[in-house]
């Protein structure tokens, strides 16, 4: 690829390389670069992708992508943002495949992986491939790919959705992190729908405020068309804030939303409420037991709508929907008891499961933690 077109909506303040010159592949990571290779050099909280510029030029980067003139003698682009840098060469040089799937990011603290999982059995049911992007695993279609980090890193997300593209999938549906955000990981994606689920202490060490937190969230927004936001959380006002797109609200507490939740009954094998909306109301009975399983089924839902999926259809999904290993995993025993895993690891998680749990439970609730 000519380093004119793989530099397209990148920010160059310098360069002492020709528009034409072919690049022979992306790294950001110096012991995995190829001879002809870019070397984006990003300034890590770890480490400084600078000081491994010897090492890729060594190896043969036929260039240097950075934010300061190198030390080291070879051909360089000067860039305002290498993180930003690398989303966009990454989306430039898969073909920017986002541009090709419907593409719907979940955010917030809890409840990710679950409405994540929801909606893509949601779509499935309807007859669409769906790529899954997320915290257990990867997914094109049934094919389980292994995940890293919950968002990947952006130039191997956009290999990722080139992948996902390449084998038919008309969707992809991913958890979005804050880190993701603040690291500009999903630059160069454009998304149908973003959901909001909750905001609660999680990730401080990085982000030291709520404030920095809820900003980083509220980032994915301006890259989506679409919002899909759960009014009940004391944040939403604050994330809704300034939103150029449409918003679409859902609450298991008001009928002001746009899709409520009603007759909410919970057991310890599930919970079953009534979705209502606009001229529409149907049963869910979810095999997810918990308050926040109806939130997440609630997210799924108000997110399927958007994307044009039947009442109906959603309806009947959602009640087929098995569960999601280690969140609210409901363990056979053939015994008199219930057991279940859940991975909660935060304080608003562990909080959230104990509660869940015990209102219904009709004996002891015995925790392991």
């Amino acid at each position: 690829m000519k380093l004119s077109d793989l530099l397209q909506g990148v920010e160059v303040l310098a360069s002492t390389a020709p528009a034409d010159r072919e690049i022979t592949g992306v790294a950001y990571d110096s012991r995995r670069v190829k001879p002809g290779d870019a070397f984006v050099a990003i300034s890590g909280f770890a480490t400084d992708g600078n000081r491994y510029i010897p090492k890729a030029v060594e190896r043969g980067a036929g260039l240097i992508v950075t934010e300061r003139v190198p030390d080291t003698p070879a051909p360089y682009v000067q860039v305002a943002s290498a993180r930003l840098a690398l989303a966009q060469m990454g989306a430039n040089w898969f073909g920017r495949p986002a541009e090709k799937l419907h593409m719907v990011g979940v955010t917030g603290t809890n409840g990710k992986t679950t409405t994540t999982c929801m909606l893509k059995s949601v779509l499935e049911a309807c007859g669409h491939k769906v790529g899954l992007i997320g915290t257990i695993q990867n997914m094109i279609g049934t094919r389980v790919l292994p995940a890293g980090h919950t968002t990947p890193d952006p130039y191997d997300l956009q290999s990722m959705l080139a992948l996902m593209a390449a084998e038919g999938c008309a969707y992809c549906v991913m958890e979005v992190s804050s880190h993701a955000l603040d690291q500009d990981r999903v630059e160069g994606c454009a998304f149908d729908a973003a959901v909001f689920t909750n905001l609660t202490q999680d990730h401080l060490d990085y982000h030291k405020t709520m404030e920095n937190y809820l900003a980083a969230k509220k980032r994915l927004f301006s890259l989506s068309r679409h919002a899909i936001i759960n009014v009940d959380d004391p944040w939403a006002d604050k994330l809704t804030e300034g939103l150029a797109c449409p918003i679409d609200t859902y609450s298991a507490k008001s009928d002001a939303a746009d899709y409520t939740a009603r007759e909410i009954q919970q057991r310890p094998e599930g919970v079953e409420f009534q979705l209502v909306g606009t001229g529409v109301i149907g049963r869910v009975r979810l095999r997810i037991p918990g308050l926040f399983s109806v939130y997440n089924a609630l997210a799924a839902a108000a997110c399927a709508l958007r994307l044009g999926i039947p009442f109906d259809k959603v309806v009947e999904a959602l009640c087929a929907v098995q569960g999601v290993k280690g969140r609210a995993e409901i363990v056979p025993t053939g015994r008199d008891f219930t057991v279940v895993i859940d991975y909660a690891h935060t304080p608003d998680g562990l909080e959230n499961i104990c509660k869940t749990m015990k209102a219904c439970t009709t004996g002891r609730l015995l925790t392991v933690f």
